[in-house]
């Protein structure tokens, strides 16, 4: 196909771009009310400044980010063939790059992406469009390891068109909600939505084979599969309690994206000292 055959695609996603603008921040926020309503710091480089938002969060969920990439090369250097380590290394390169981007506009840089230039902020950007996207297909990846280590023949087959075809689909949800716009297609609580059923099928199959086989490495992967619920379920909470308007307005930087943050880097340190070296294919672990 000639190269002047992109061009249309690229002319309506470069025109569509703007329409993300035409979604407010709800409730309004202007660049003033939105450096009262969150912790910040500003620095001053030469004759410009740069606006650092929720710093200790960014922190965190940086550290995250560079803590996942590194544990998923670490399952692509010592995969030895197995497709169920390969599969979960490219999990969470994508899970480490779904951190960065959504540290850098939800949090970080907020301000600069959102807020600068505009008399209202906007609700969303394309730095998190594409953490919605790259988060789904690292549940994906999952599944594929998954359809690898704890399962075989038609299961498997099954499983891996699953997670295809879910990430196929999500990417064209994200995109027709990013280009018409539609805000509930690239909320967060549709990804929670899109990942939930993955999340539970993890359980069910490895908690059956525990079951039926009492596998170390199915006892493993379900301890791995209740950490990352128990951290779900924590966050939500910490975020219903309202406890971080509290502690803000004493200026402690906490919120319940860090309880997020911090479950999910005790999750990937549990991964990389117990998960890694465990994993093994089905059709090599029995």
């Amino acid at each position: 196909m000639k190269p002047i055959a992109f061009l249309p695609a690229i002319f309506l996603l470069l025109s569509a771009c703007g329409r993300l603008e035409s979604i407010p921040y709800a409730p309004t926020q202007t660049p003033e009310t939105w450096l009262q309503i969150q912790p910040y710091l500003q620095f001053e480089f030469a004759s410009k400044s740069m606006v650092f938002v929720q710093p200790s969060t960014s922190v965190i969920v940086y550290l995250l980010g560079i803590l996942t990439i590194s544990v998923g090369l670490y399952f692509l250097k010592i995969r030895e063939g197995q497709l169920s380590r390969r599969w979960w290394g490219i999990a969470l390169l994508l899970w480490g790059l779904g951190a960065l981007l959504a540290g850098t506009s939800y949090e970080a840089f907020s301000y600069a992406i959102k807020c600068v230039g505009r008399e209202i902020c906007l609700w969303t950007s394309w730095w998190e469009i594409l953490y919605l996207i790259v988060s789904v297909w690292s549940i994906d990846a999952i599944m594929l390891a998954v359809a690898h280590s704890s399962a075989a023949g038609k299961l498997r087959k099954i499983l891996s068109i699953y997670a295809v075809a879910n990430g196929v689909l999500y990417f064209i949800i994200v995109m027709i909600g990013a280009l018409i716009p539609v805000k509930s297609l690239i909320s967060f609580e549709l990804l929670l939505v899109i990942a939930a059923p993955s999340i539970v099928v993890f359980f069910v199959i490895n908690g059956w084979r525990y079951y039926t086989s009492k596998l170390d490495l199915d006892l493993v992967l379900l301890a791995t599969w209740f950490w990352l619920g128990v951290t779900i379920a924590a966050y939500f909470l910490y975020l219903t309690s309202g406890n971080t308007a509290l502690l803000w307005a004493k200026g402690l930087w906490f919120s319940e994206n860090d309880i997020l943050h911090i479950g999910l880097i005790i999750w990937m340190l549990f991964i990389g000292f117990a998960l890694a070296p465990r994993l093994k294919d089905f059709s090599t672990s029995v």
